[in-house]
This record gives structure tokens, C-alpha cells and sequence, in this order.
């Protein structure tokens, strides 16, 4: 593991929170998802494009505004079952091509990327399966097999063709996502082609057919700055609904005669080796941004330095 972990890390956002029952096996009951719509204590949230109204609270965080099921949008098609919390209230988005209009000004849109890490984990962890469920749903209307539109299932988790019988699933796709170090303890970060100057993040690609996520993460790292990875450590997870990734966290290690580093040009335009001491100087300097906190990136990247990163001065 890492050296200098400290507790005050925060954790991965984006992250199921353990107390949602994502209630699969109830998904095609439609009884069940009847009577659960139904009834007074269940909430519900429009989805939209990604986003959904949050209100900011007194504390510096956020929530979602969620209404009882009678006053949601009227939608039968785009009704998501997202699961039921410990106190058996039931939530459900309601995907449209707009969010409702509200009477409170305190509400306003936001998207995962801000609401992540204001929301509280079960407000996040509804608000991450929403968007993925919407984003699935918005791209992938016809039948992969003979092309016919396919219609909505299992409270929104299935979309069945009429025409072949064929169903669909909600895709993910695996994406690798690494901080690599050397024998100096150095962390190597890289910056992508079209991030501005300064930007600085962890390296991740997508994993290949017939792949394993070890392998895809030495050949990512091999084909992006040249390095050749030797041991591969899985360090956690993190859904990223953008559009539909599962990022892997690694931390890998690079070999002692393969550290050299040689950017691709193509993805990857700038790529350096930090020492602790290196990347605080630089981020507190201006001359570095780091990866954003709603990013396993920052996690992978803080488990090495021990702690919060630094903040720019002034």
C-alpha cells in the first residue's frame, strides 16, 4: 500500500451508499412497483440530461428535491426504480426533456460532476444510478439484433424488442485508471492533449476485448508515456456515468529500467514525475492543477501523498 495514508483522505465519491436496497429481484413485479409508486412515504426526482435540482443546506452541502410520487411529472415510460433505504422509503427518478420549474429559488440544476461532492452519499448514490439509467436510455432506443424500437422494462433497467424478442441491458463499460510510482516513490502524472496547460492527472484507458484490467493497465501506461509497468495493485472503484464508464482504480509500480518517460503525443502531451515536495510547490505555485475532488483520480493521488491536496496560495 501506499506510504503515509492518513485518515483524513476523504473517500471516493460517487460511490454506492450501503443503505440503498436496489431491489432487483421487485424490478419486473409490477404489482410491487405499482403500489411502491403509490404510496405516500416514496420519493421521486427528475432527471434530465444529467442533471436534477438540488437545494444547497445550511451545513455547506446539498440535496436533492424530491417530491411524493403524486406530485412528480405524469410519465409511465421513464419511471426508474432506484431502490428502497433502511427506513423502506422507496425513490424513483422520472427521466424528461426538462426539469420542472420551482416556486422555491433556492432550487437550482446541477450536474454529477457539482453535486457529487455536495450531496450527502445516499442523495449521490440515487443520483449516479439515475444518470446512468438516463444516459442508457437516451442512447440506445433500437434493437442492436434487427433495428426495431425497443421499448422500456424492469422499471427502467431492461429495454425489450417487440419485434425479435431480444433484450438489452444497461452497458458499462471497464476503464483502467492509474497512479503509477517508481522506485523514488515519485508519482507520474500526464497531461491529456486537449486539457489546458497545467492540468495534471492520473493516466486511465478503456480495457480491451478478451483483456484483463492488469494487463490493460500496463499496456495504457506502455502506450501513453512509454513507461513498463511491473506490479499492478487494485485500489477501489467509481462509477462515472459519463456516459457509461466503471473507473478501476490501480496504483502501479514501474520497473526500475523501464521509468523513462516517452508521451504519445496523441493522447497524453506532457507527462512528469512528482515527488511529494515537487507537486505541493507546484500546486501551491499556481503552475499545476490537480485531478478535482468528485475524481478517483484525487483519491489515487492523495493515498499517495498522504493527505488532502494542496490548494493554490492566495
Amino acid at each position: 500500500m501506499p506510504r503515509n495514508q492518513d485518515s483524513a483522505v476523504p473517500p471516493i465519491s460517487l460511490t454506492s451508499a450501503a443503505g440503498i436496497d436496489r431491489g432487483s429481484g421487485r424490478r419486473q413485479d409490477e404489482a410491487w412497483l405499482g403500489a411502491a409508486w403509490s404510496h405516500p412515504t416514496t420519493r421521486v426526482f427528475v432527471v434530465c440530461e444529467g442533471q436534477a435540482l438540488i437545494e444547497d443546506t445550511e451545513d455547506g452541502g446539498a440535496e436533492l428535491v424530491m417530491t411524493p410520487s403524486f406530485d412528480a411529472p405524469v410519465t409511465e415510460a421513464h419511471r426508474y426504480f432506484l431502490g428502497t433505504d433502511a427506513a423502506g422509503v422507496r425513490y424513483f427518478a422520472v427521466q424528461k426533456d426538462s426539469l420542472p420549474g420551482r416556486l422555491d429559488a433556492a432550487a437550482r440544476p446541477a450536474g454529477l460532476r457539482e453535486a457529487a461532492v455536495l450531496l450527502g452519499e445516499r442523495d449521490s448514490a440515487l443520483l449516479v444510478h439515475a444518470v446512468a439509467l438516463e444516459n442508457w436510455q437516451r442512447m440506445h432506443r433500437f434493437c442492436s439484433r434487427c433495428g426495431e424500437r425497443t421499448v422500456i422494462a424492469a422499471a427502467g433497467h431492461i429495454r425489450r424488442c417487440p419485434a425479435c424478442g431480444a433484450e438489452h441491458y444497461p452497458r458499462t463499460d471497464p476503464a483502467v485508471i492509474m497512479l503509477v510510482t517508481d522506485e523514488e516513490d515519485r508519482a507520474l502524472l500526464g497531461r491529456q492533449v486537449h486539457w489546458p496547460a497545467g492540468r495534471f492527472s492520473t493516466l486511465a484507458g478503456f480495457v480491451e476485448p478478451g483483456e484483463s484490467i492488469e494487463e490493460a493497465v500496463v499496456r495504457e501506461v506502455a502506450e501513453e508515456v512509454g513507461v513498463r509497468v511491473g506490479r499492478v495493485e487494485y485500489v477501489a472503484s467509481q462509477p462515472w456515468p459519463f456516459p457509461s464508464s466503471l473507473m478501476l482504480g490501480f496504483q502501479a509500480h514501474a520497473e526500475a529500467d523501464g521509468a523513462v518517460i516517452r508521451v504519445d503525443g496523441e493522447e497524453i502531451s506532457e507527462a512528469r514525475w512528482f515527488s511529494r515536495d515537487d507537486l505541493r510547490a507546484a500546486v501551491e505555485a499556481g503552475e499545476v492543477s490537480p485531478p478535482t475532488s468528485v475524481s478517483i483520480a484525487a483519491r489515487l493521488v492523495e493515498q499517495w501523498y498522504g493527505k488532502p491536496l494542496p490548494l493554490p496560495r492566495g
